[in-house]
């Protein structure tokens, strides 16, 4: 009997753990593709209760030689843009505004913290980004650590789980600009993720 409880835990476990793949294709990808007006930058979106000031979520916007945003474990989606394992692709200023709005309201803000790189950089990043794979659930700072570990320009950064403490050392950045959204919107999200599914414009 005990043998028979540990195998079904272990079964939990591991399922809990997983994360399900999502592969939009090719021709999905190459059709969405957006390349932003502009330097190239890295944005680091950090979700902060109000009530207690935790992090709650992370997510990092990437402009290199396309768009691209890296939203590991979050529930954001967008029927129109397609998805490979956590990278969103064509992510225009509507985009960006949607998934803000998504995000920001009466019980959370949402902290946005520029920092503009070279060329190089944001490709190396996104590239990490793209090949990091689908994210387990609570597992959203994590993975950006790994993705900037090591890149120049970013090593004073912590490894941390926590989205606080990842906003933290980003404001350790040089240049970085940093901006609070906050909006008194009630906590239910469906009218904004009705407007987005109507809105046959991406841009």
């Amino acid at each position: 009997m005990k043998r028979l409880f540990f195998a079904l835990f272990a079964t939990l476990l591991l399922s809990a753990c997983g994360a399900e793949p999502i592969w939009a294709p090719d021709e999905a990808v190459a059709k969405a593709r957006y390349e932003h007006v502009g330097p190239t930058s890295v944005t680091l979106y950090t979700v902060l209760s109000t009530r207690s000031g935790a992090g709650a979520h992370a997510g990092l916007l990437i402009n290199g030689s396309e768009r691209v945003l890296f939203d590991p474990a979050g529930t954001w989606r967008h029927p129109k843009l397609p998805e490979r394992n956590d990278v969103h692709f064509g992510i225009s200023p509507k985009m960006v505004d949607f998934y803000i709005d998504y995000h920001a309201r009466e019980t959370y803000d949402v902290v946005e913290q520029t920092i503009m790189v070279s060329p190089e950089v944001a490709d190396l990043i996104m590239a990490r980004a793209k090949a990091y794979g689908a994210v387990p659930k609570a597992n959203c700072t994590i993975a950006i650590s790994r993705v900037l570990d090591g890149v120049p320009g970013f090593e004073i950064l912590p490894m941390t789980w926590f989205p606080k403490r990842m906003m933290e050392g980003f404001a350790d950045l040089p240049g970085v600009q940093t901006r609070r959204v906050t909006d008194d919107d009630a906590d239910e999200n469906h009218g904004v993720l009705l407007v987005q599914a109507g809105d046959a414009r991406l841009q």
